[in-house]
């Protein structure tokens, strides 16, 4: 994926048929889960909790490659991400300055780099081929959030902090200073946009792609189980094709 990072797909039947699958297997995970309630009750992590089958249906639902700009791979479970309303709250599990990020900068992130030891440095642990997301409700609630151009800053950045290492080691080398200082300047200097989409339509980051979740507005809506997305991050097998592929 080249330009901004991200885009959007759709609306397609066959990614409709698929989020109504979902969504109603998602309401049966809701309803039968003892997994607790993140960032004050307000969401739900819920790795790996769709059922899904490897080829991604779900319930004898296909899942929708034709319409995706993707060839066919195996898939694991998706994430279940639901959020309700009044997310974030402070919780325990953040501390002060955590949660202030949290609810001031859309906890942006990128996925696949993991916080390891107590001092929680950020290695490369989870290279991700790419990010989808499949809204299961229809809602304008607490909105995914993308920093355009940030796969590239991002790229630069981290190339240069793991490039004196030999490639095999790059999943446990230190990036946090190198991924902190390009996280500011990506705030500095692209635009933050609020990425919505309905059932029926897709959102695809760029792996490399900063991204968060807005604050629940007070006067965003949603249906009673909240603003429920099913996302996938599938692995590559190195941190080297996570980086240097385009």
């Amino acid at each position: 994926m080249v330009g901004p990072g991200w885009q959007r797909i759709g609306p397609h039947p066959a990614i409709a048929a698929w989020a109504a699958a979902a969504r109603s297997a998602a309401l049966d995970v809701l309803a039968a889960t003892t997994e607790p309630w993140r960032c004050g009750g307000t969401w739900f992590v819920g790795v790996d909790a769709l059922p899904n089958a490897p080829d991604g249906s779900i319930d004898g639902t296909a899942f929708p490659w034709q319409a995706l700009p993707l060839a066919p791979e195996p898939l694991h479970r998706a994430q279940l991400s639901v959020i309700r309303p009044g997310y974030p709250q402070p919780s325990p599990e953040e501390t002060p300055a955590a949660f202030a990020f949290r609810r001031d900068r859309d906890a942006a992130h990128l996925d696949g780099l993991l916080p390891i030891g107590p001092d929680k440095r950020r290695m490369v642990k989870e290279p991700h081929a790419w990010i989808l997301g499949l809204p299961l409700n229809d809602t304008a609630a607490a909105p995914l959030t993308v920093w355009e151009g940030s796969h590239d800053i991002l790229r630069a950045a981290l190339r240069k902090a793991l490039n004196p290492h030999p490639p095999e080691t790059w999943g446990d080398i230190d990036i946090t200073e190198a991924y902190q200082a390009a996280r500011k300047d990506i705030f500095a200097t692209c635009r933050r946009i609020e990425l919505h989409a309905k059932p029926g339509e897709a959102t695809l980051l760029h792996r490399l792609t900063l991204h968060g979740v807005a604050p629940w507005k007070p006067d965003d809506r949603a249906p009673a189980e909240g603003r429920m997305i099913a996302y996938f991050r599938p692995l590559l097998a190195t941190a080297e094709a996570w980086l240097d592929n385009p």
